[in-house]
């Protein structure tokens, strides 16, 4: 894609006047933009609730972290694992050439199913729409490994960027060693929205702390006006048997290295993983409320650049989701989640929210929240 594209000449003519407005409309906006409405040709033809099968964009990376019988081993291994989830996530699901786009906002119960060759399964679920949160859900139980999170997005205008608080965390479970790994969750920044030209960063710090004593404080960077490189993180690593931390480093979109004992080694790279595809059953055998069926025409009209007959028909799901909410508010409805139940955090990971604070130093900014989502088969 060269410069040339990058600019606003790129946007499809009956967009133009919309996208003009809605930066207008950023300009001046304070609070949560998530209930702003974007120009149709930003928005990308998936729900927001199917990113979250992106923690499992390495199946293979989240099997591997039970099978060594050293604590350290795999401790770095599932920082593996999280670092090619935070891949997946950000980087290497926009296609090749093409910009960071908006995802559809995931209806109050919508749902995504999917599986891989070797028998990981992930379930998502939209538990929560005011605030918008999605719990999800993996497993695979030969490799005795399960995944339960949830997390939610604050955003807001800051200058040129639009930036987004990841509420929520995952925990890791390794159900042949009894033993469990607390993930919280790093900060985004949009930033090209101006040129039509969206990009992810990361910033901020994410902790990692394990029942086994083992910790790590990730921190990510990018590049500045004179040094540094994009799409950098520095995790250190601290446990009472290392004589001093260890240091993972480098790009969580590619490369990485090991420090310990003063001896570097080679770490990770991702530019060098196969990406496996899931497997999703086809739109005609999805229950109605499952992502890819309810936004199917919708997907269907931004795919062949039909703007106009994307938003008619994104208007009309969104419309029909408020009918339903009236209706449940009227007849005082409580609706519960499918696949989803809303419990104290302590009963999700334990202690280890308290010994990530009691860690951490000035960095940490506290977006766990007090309780979570445990899943439960329907």
């Amino acid at each position: 894609m060269t410069t040339s594209d990058n600019t606003l000449e790129s946007i499809p003519a009956d967009q133009q006047g919309s996208f003009s407005s809605f930066l207008k409309t950023l300009a001046s906006f304070t609070g949560d933009l998530s209930s702003l409405t974007c120009p149709s040709f930003l928005l990308a033809p998936i729900s927001l609730l199917e990113y979250s099968s992106f923690w499992a964009d390495q199946p293979g990376l989240l099997c591997e972290v039970g099978k060594s019988d050293n604590a350290e081993q795999r401790f770095y291994a599932a920082i593996k694992w999280f670092v090619s989830s935070l891949n997946g996530s950000f980087s290497s699901r926009v296609p090749k050439g093409e910009w960071e786009k908006k995802p559809f906002n995931p209806i109050l119960g919508e749902q995504f199913h999917c599986k891989w060759d070797d028998n990981t399964r992930i379930v998502c679920e939209q538990v929560s729409h005011h605030p918008p949160v999605s719990g999800f859900y993996i497993e695979n139980k030969e490799a005795g490994v399960i995944v339960n999170g949830h997390d939610g997005q604050k955003t807001r205008f800051s200058g040129t960027q639009m930036l987004v608080d990841q509420i929520g965390y995952c925990t890791l479970k390794l159900t042949q060693r009894d033993e469990t790994y607390l993930f919280t969750l790093p900060f985004v920044s949009v930033n090209g929205i101006w040129y039509a030209a969206p990009y992810v960063e990361l910033y901020g710090t994410s902790f990692v702390h394990s029942t086994s004593g083992f910790s790590a404080s990730i921190e990510y960077t990018t590049k500045g006006w004179i040094s540094g490189e994009i799409h950098h993180f520095k995790a250190t690593i601290s446990h009472e048997s290392l004589t001093s931390p260890t240091i993972i480093e480098g790009q969580w979109t590619g490369k990485s290295t090991i420090t310990k004992n003063k001896k570097t080694e080679s770490f990770l790279d991702l530019t060098t993983l196969e990406k496996p595809q899931p497997y999703v059953r086809p739109v005609e055998e999805q229950d109605e409320l499952e992502s890819r069926k309810i936004w199917r025409k919708v997907s269907q009209a931004l795919k062949l650049g039909d703007y106009a007959t994307a938003s008619i028909e994104k208007s009309l799901i969104e419309n029909q989701q408020r009918a339903l909410r009236k209706e449940r508010e009227e007849k005082k409805e409580k609706w519960t989640p499918k696949y989803f139940a809303s419990v104290s955090g302590e009963d999700i990971y334990g202690d280890l929210r308290k010994n990530i604070i009691e860690k951490a130093d000035s960095k940490f900014i506290d977006t766990m929240g007090e309780g979570g989502w445990m899943f439960k088969e329907a």
